[in-house]
């Protein structure tokens, strides 16, 4: 009896194996949120690349006499054209670079910009949270005090932040005190409603059983109250802190002498609409990490039935 050697190509197996196992762990990949964002800021970015590559068409010609006023770079920069992603991200690097350099008033980077904008935003917030909390916490327990109330916040409520410029101005006579009153009368409500909400939500049956245990008003509002309505505080305070910073932006853009506003309409007059750019991304990477921050604050505070 013949005996019939039959090979197995080990090999071919093992490259089918392999090829299964990158398209399970690309799939994987490309399921994650995190892959998604990541393919469609290329889609995006590839779409502006797109975009500009007609970028011959320019715009009238700027004049000589304004482009010394403004600038160089203006009388050389087309008035319409938006710039390529690999310009805006070459004048990123240079603004990055050089974000803290100071060279007197109007010639800081814009590092210090954006520093100015946040002591700006932080002190005018954290005044509206020293007000916000004890006052949503004292409409919320009290019915009387929030009938009282009321008309006022919803009459006040919806004014827009700059309409309070002017006679901010008039009255404090400063242009940064001025932005740090918009930011507070801008920040005040999303917090002052939520933790009202929080307060007014807060169980009867634990109520209740703070009365029968004869706690102290302080004690429930420490042990019952504050517990009970810190999700609803924190949602507030998110909402308030993102409000707060896109309004310091048009508050500094109608008085600022710097910050972020101030930088983004000085490179407008300037027609550098890369920077301008740049100045808005990072706009919105600081708004994002203020509000993971505070996301992170609202998981630490959170309590537990």
């Amino acid at each position: 009896m013949r005996r019939t050697n039959i090979s197995i190509p080990c090999r071919g197996v093992a490259d089918v194996a392999s090829r299964g196992q990158l398209r399970i762990l690309a799939g994987r990949l490309l399921g994650t949120s995190a892959a998604a964002s990541f393919i469609l800021l290329i889609l995006l970015a590839f779409a502006w690349h797109l975009g500009t590559m007609g970028g011959s068409q320019t715009g009238p010609a700027v004049d000589s006499e304004y482009a010394k006023l403004i600038g160089q770079a203006a009388g050389s920069q087309p008035a319409s054209a938006i710039p390529s992603p690999t310009a805006v991200i070459g004048r990123g690097v240079e603004l990055v670079r050089d974000a803290f350099d100071s060279q007197g008033p109007n010639g800081i980077g814009i590092g210090w910009h954006l520093l100015h904008s946040l002591g700006r935003v932080l002190l005018g917030y954290i005044l509206a949270v020293l007000v916000a909390v004890p006052l949503g916490f004292a409409i919320g327990l009290s019915p009387r005090l929030y009938g009282a109330l009321n008309p006022f916040i919803q009459v006040l409520r919806p004014i827009s932040p700059l309409a309070w410029m002017p006679l901010a101005l008039y009255t404090l006579k400063d242009s940064a005190a001025s932005a740090i009153f918009i930011i507070f009368i801008s920040s005040i409500w999303p917090i002052l409603i939520n933790t009202a909400a929080g307060a007014l939500g807060v169980r009867r049956d634990w109520l209740n059983v703070a009365k029968v245990l004869g706690l102290s008003p302080i004690t429930k509002l420490t042990r019952i109250v504050f517990p009970a309505a810190v999700p609803m505080i924190m949602t507030g305070m998110r909402i308030s802190i993102g409000v707060a910073w896109f309004v310091i932006v048009a508050a500094e853009m109608v008085v600022g002498q710097n910050g972020i506003g101030f930088f983004i309409w000085n490179e407008w007059n300037n027609l550098q609409i890369a920077s301008m750019i740049v100045a808005v991304a990072l706009i919105g990477i600081v708004g994002l990490s203020l509000d993971q921050a505070l996301a992170w604050a609202a998981q630490r505070l959170s309590f537990q039935e």
